[in-house]
């Protein structure tokens, strides 16, 4: 955030001191001959910004003449006042530049969430309105998990061989016992900075297990307090950032009575080292008794890490064990804590409250229920065999893990995120006024600074995860209470010091604009077809131009994504010099906007079919006679609900014709295999018909 100081107007950060990198520029502008000529408190004011236009009214006399006429003195000065113009210029292109990559990033996260939302909203309203031919209760889920924790794991080797655990592991990773003490935590950070082994799966089972059995003891609100250790550190967001994690307890030590952590949620997802910071922070729960606390976050869900990556990783990591691994995952996540408390006055929480948040119903709820939030409650006679959820619980659940702050009043539903709410200032005074509380602790949204204090004071926002969207897009943070009077101490710090610490303002600034650019065109190209048909409307004359006002209506009508689009119009598309209209087909050319494709984007298609088992439960909805087969009229029937679901509802001819295309025997019917298939080429064309279209435009 940017502000004008008194006087000059100059441009000044956070803290009102300037970046290193820029006032290098600035210094490299000064001669020995202005140093010489200027007396020296007055030269020092001019060129730091700090000089009032009173103190300089002697000097503005001469502005206008010409520089033969003028002085060495006056000829300086004035040179002063035009480098701190354009350095001011200067500052604020940049910090345009950074707020609207920063929009573009949040709005695209923002919109997978409610993507990931609706998706499950979907995939429930088919649970709910068709008969349940799965034949699969809860109970069931219940008994093939705790069947898990009795299981065999296998060492994860080349050849695919299962090894009996019992036998010497093969992985030549460190050998750690249980109970867990310090030695084998530093064992694990030091086996996962170096990235030399991989811990053997059996390990990786047993913490699961044993953290699983010592959050069951846990109450859903933690009691946290100072009287002992005079002292707390609350983290945020680490979404799968070792090096971040790494950095905190070099920095702050690792925990223990004495220095007691709390980690609010989204350990995973996004980041490359999930699975590491989740077992190094479930091992320190292990072998620090009463020195960390766990709160659950939003992604802390199988289902939102079907989405952003954390399922992907564990099969990639261990490839032979992970269906077994991700079941203990799971019963991990039931049983994490949903709050803390610290010495009855600060409350602890992943995503906020909302104006119908009671932490006694929060207390005494059963959280072991609530598997994945993404599905809705289950009234008790819709499903035979399903375990209910009352809706009321439910809600207090799911607005503590997903909701958000706003600057004015009230509390509304947040339609950003599809999920939970926005809260007010007046809501959050009187949650804490009703429950005697100073001040909330929350986490959820990423921080240029790392951290964030709303609602005069009594909100405040931890993210941990520094370079979150890009190398050096923002930095992490920590919250330090001290002393009963819990004093806050807000520490910043950057991983990969080393590589940021190279790049200018500017060049971070590019980098991140780079990337956002890169995220901005891969969700462009998934409503490609909607858009394109939506400018053809609008070239009522077919030149393939449409105006500015129509390309930009049609953009956000279509992505929804709130941007600043006649702003981006010049990083996007081209112009007509004469007419200034809008060349609308370069909205989907890479080569237009200069930005490379990242090689791990992935589709909403692609997300599916990687997720086989939901494709296979639609599949068992759908096939009402349970015949192996989908015929015609069983998907006509489904037609109905499906399109109410769909972002741009087809016709029910439409639908059939779908079904028609997936048969690709021409049989009359749709087995599973082509279920699967039609998926899978629907988006190998989509890329096909993606690189042609570049390759056209290159020639």
């Amino acid at each position: 955030m940017f502000s004008l100081t008194e006087g000059c107007g100059c441009v000044s950060f956070g803290s009102g001191r300037r970046a290193r990198s820029m006032g290098d520029d600035s210094s490299s502008c000064r001669s020995s001959e202005i140093e010489q000529e200027i007396p020296k408190k007055l030269g020092k004011r001019v060129l730091s910004g700090e000089c009032t236009m009173k103190a300089l009214a002697p000097f503005l006399k001469f502005w206008k003449r010409d520089d033969v006429s003028m002085t060495k003195a006056e000829r300086t000065m004035k040179a002063a006042i035009l480098i701190q113009q354009w350095y001011r210029r200067y500052l604020a292109r940049m910090e345009v530049r950074r707020r609207y990559t920063w929009t573009i990033f949040q709005s695209i996260e923002y919109a997978g969430e409610q993507d990931q939302v609706k998706l499950y909203n979907f995939f429930n309203a088919l649970l709910t309105h068709m008969r349940d031919t799965t034949g699969r209760l809860s109970s069931e889920r219940t008994s093939r998990t705790a069947s898990v924790l009795e299981q065999v794991f296998s060492e994860e080797s080349d050849e695919g061989g299962g090894i009996d655990e019992t036998a010497p592991p093969k992985s030549r990773g460190p050998d750690i016992e249980f109970p867990l003490k310090k030695k084998d935590v530093d064992l694990l950070i030091e086996m996962f900075r170096k990235k030399k082994h991989r811990l053997h799966p059996k390990y990786v089972a047993q913490i699961l297990k044993e953290a699983a059995q010592t959050l069951k003891r846990l109450p859903n609100i933690n009691v946290a307090t100072t009287s002992i250790s005079s002292q707390i550190t609350i983290c945020g967001d680490l979404h799968g950032k070792l090096d971040d994690l790494l950095v905190i307890f070099h920095k702050n030590g690792l925990p223990s009575t004495e220095n007691p952590y709390i980690f609010n949620g989204d350990f995973v997802d996004r980041g490359k080292k999930s699975l590491e910071v989740f077992l190094l922070l479930l091992a320190c729960i292990l072998a620090f008794p009463g020195g960390v606390y766990l709160n659950r976050g939003n992604h802390e869900d199988l289902i939102m890490n079907a989405r952003y990556g954390f399922i992907r990783e564990v099969h990639q990591k261990y490839r032979h064990n992970a269906e077994r691994l991700l079941k203990l995952v799971e019963n991990v996540y039931r049983w994490l804590p949903l709050a803390t408390i610290i010495n009855n006055r600060v409350f602890v929480v992943h995503g906020g409250i909302s104006d119908t948040t009671d932490l006694d119903m929060v207390k005494s709820l059963e959280r072991e229920k609530y598997v994945s939030l993404l599905r809705p409650p289950v009234a008790e006679n819709s499903a035979p065999g399903a375990e209910t959820i009352d809706k009321v619980e439910w809600k207090q659940v799911f607005d503590i893990l997903w909701s958000d702050p706003q600057c004015i009043g009230g509390c509304v539903a947040n339609a950003l995120r599809g999920a939970g709410t926005y809260f007010g200032p007046d809501v959050t005074e009187s949650f804490l006024l009703k429950n005697k509380l100073s001040f909330i602790v929350r986490s959820h949204e990423c921080k240029p600074g790392g951290y964030e204090i709303l609602h005069n004071g009594n909100v405040i926002t931890i993210f941990s995860a520094s370079n979150y969207y890009e190398l050096g897009s923002n930095k992490g943070a920590y919250l330090k209470l001290r002393g009963n009077a819990l004093e806050r101490q807000f520490v910043q710090y950057t991983a990969a010091v080393s590589r940021t610490r190279r790049l200018t303002f500017r060049q971070k600034v590019g980098l991140v604009e780079s990337s956002a650019m890169r995220e901005l065109h891969s969700h462009i190209v998934m409503a490609r077809r909607t858009l394109e048909a939506t400018f053809r409307c609008m070239d009522k004359d077919q030149s393939g131009f449409i105006s500015v006002s129509d390309w930009c209506f049609a953009m956000e009508e279509t992505t929804h994504l709130g941007l600043p689009w006649r702003m981006l119009k010049d990083k996007l598309v081209r112009t007509e010099p004469d007419s200034r209209r809008v060349r609308y087909m370069d909205t989907f050319d890479l080569s237009a906007t200069k930005f490379g494709m990242k090689s791990d984007t992935q589709t909403v298609v692609e997300t599916l079919y990687k997720n086989k088992q939901s494709l296979e439960a639609i599949f068992k909805i759908l096939d009402k006679d349970n015949s192996g087969y989908i015929t015609l009229e069983e998907f006509s029937e489904a037609c109905q609900l499906i399109g109410k679901y769909m972002p741009n509802p087809l016709t029910q001819e439409q639908l059939v014709d779908i079904c028609r295309l997936m048969d690709i025997n021409k049989d009359g019917l749709v087995d599973l295999n082509e279920f699967l298939e039609s998926f899978r080429l629907a988006e190998k064309n989509l890329h096909e018909e993606e690189l042609q279209l570049e390759e056209i435009n290159a020639t």
